[in-house]
């Protein structure tokens, strides 16, 4: 059985859609590669930042629920979804950057000999910047050329992924035995784990910590997070291993845009694996308006009137624009 490529994709929990796409267009500088549904709630949108092609381990996706309460932090949970940037000169322009749009930060520190900046946004969703001035590992992506954060620090990709557990022990036997992961290093109650390549495009940050509550799913919460195989054949290897454990998964999933598994070994919080194909450009947009458009999978597209009537619209057309590569002294 092929071991997993790194991480796929976090998928987390927002207040509102609109204030989303500001939040991730205008600040963090991340292209919207994909608006559209939740498949399992089509009333509720489904936004994809990633990028600048949307390639695999680059994105961050979002639902904004309705009449959903706030993520209460604690333990047992996927508790911060790690970026990418290329050095520790881009952390320094991350620092200028949040200064300058009053988002909270916490001063750069190192972890497992990396340079990281954690910060928040306004849901006070937990994010860290990891830079990639020492990394070797799963490739980075690429910066989205257009947007408003120069090449040279913008984010390209996804980062360490932490786990915030009360047993330890049970999520090392998750992560090492059934998810095929290994343990590279250890510092206090924090644990790293890596796949494949390994480096900040596949790892694990495990915390444990008993002592807090439980948390509880809400919006500023992350909803699930996605592992990486390259295509079906990889990821029915996965259900089969599963099945041969006689553990309880969701069976194949064509989610159109990738192809999935579902699957909670760890009490409240839930993994995916998804495959690398077929990716974002698709019949409905090519590479120039990627997210500009209400995109639909083809088994959705029958309801497209009825989905449009029920989301708040909001404008995402961005090809028309520019954006000013910003600076801070």
């Amino acid at each position: 059985m092929t071991t997993l490529r790194g991480i796929h994709h976090v998928t987390a929990i927002s207040s509102g859609a609109k204030e989303n796409y500001e939040f991730f267009t205008n600040i963090l500088g991340m292209r919207l590669v994909k608006k559209t549904v939740n498949q399992d709630d089509i009333n509720t949108y489904h936004l994809f930042f990633a990028d600048d092609r949307g390639n695999p381990g680059t994105d961050i996706t979002f639902f904004d629920f309705a009449n959903i309460g706030a993520h209460q932090q604690g333990t047992d949970d996927i508790s911060r979804t790690g970026f990418r940037v290329a050095s520790d000169e881009a952390l320094d322009y991350w620092v200028k950057r949040f200064e300058h749009y009053n988002v909270s930060y916490e001063p750069i520190k190192e972890l497992f000999g990396k340079k990281v900046l954690e910060f928040e946004d306004y849901d006070k969703q937990q994010y860290a910047l990891f830079s990639d001035e020492n990394d070797e590992g799963v490739p980075a992506g690429e910066p989205w050329h257009k947007g408003p954060v120069p090449d040279e620090f913008a984010i390209i990709g996804l980062g360490p992924i932490y786990l915030t557990v009360s047993s330890g022990q049970l999520m090392d036997q998750i992560l090492v035995n059934l998810m095929k992961m290994r343990e590279v290093a250890k510092e206090e109650n924090i644990t790293l784990y890596e796949m494949a390549q390994g480096g900040n495009g596949g790892s694990v940050i495990v915390i444990e910590d008993s002592n807090l509550p439980r948390a509880t799913q809400g919006y500023g919460g992350v909803h699930h997070v996605a592992f990486r195989v390259a295509n079906k054949e990889e990821l029915n290897q996965w259900i089969e291993h599963f099945d041969n454990l006689n553990l309880r998964n969701s069976g194949f999933i064509d989610r159109f845009y990738f192809k999935s598994l579902y699957i909670r070994l760890y009490p409240n919080i839930l993994f995916e694996i998804a495959t690398d194909d077929p990716g974002f450009i698709d019949d409905i947009e090519d590479y120039e308006i990627l997210g500009e458009t209400l995109a639909l999978p083809p088994h959705l597209r029958q309801y497209q009137k009825q989905i449009e009537e029920q989301v708040n619209h909001f404008d995402t057309v961005r090809s028309n624009k520019e954006f000013p590569k910003e600076y801070f002294n």
